[in-house]
């Protein structure tokens, strides 16, 4: 978990990588981390698919209900959601063969980053993935 060479190749180095970013708990409020955190991601070329049922668009984009409803697979799914919310988010994430998970500074669940790394996923915990990308390009 939270290995250098992972955050560096969630983050899409080399960037001519197009990454795709599904936010589970994308907010409509920009004054939230769960929204300008993805808005600046989504300002530095990633491609941003909001997951919350509660709001049909953010930062332009369709919003989905579920990673299942989404059109196309993720690069990374991003986690703006409680800590007991992680093992389910996880379970769908193997069930769907999704391979990268990003959970957001603060967000910790040691349990469900066991079960996702068991399963073949990489893992990102308590980490701000804009923190980390502007870290990376600022360097």
């Amino acid at each position: 978990m939270n290995e250098p060479e992972v955050i560096r190749d969630m983050l899409g180095d080399p960037p001519s990588r197009p990454r795709t970013i599904a936010v589970i708990g994308l907010a409509a409020d920009p004054n939230k981390p769960s929204n300008y955190v993805p808005a600046y991601m989504q300002k530095q070329g990633y491609r941003i698919l909001p997951i919350n049922p509660t709001v049909e668009t953010v930062l332009g984009e369709k919003s989905y209900a579920s990673l299942a409803d989404l059109p196309v697979k993720p690069d990374v799914v991003n986690v703006f959601r409680l800590p007991r919310f992680i093992p389910a988010i996880v379970d769908q994430m193997l069930e769907l063969g999704l391979e990268n998970i990003w959970v957001q500074q603060g967000i910790i669940n040691a349990e469900a980053a066991a079960h996702a790394e068991a399963g073949g996923i990489h893992v990102v915990m308590d980490r701000c993935i804009m923190v980390e990308h502007s870290r990376a390009h600022l360097s």
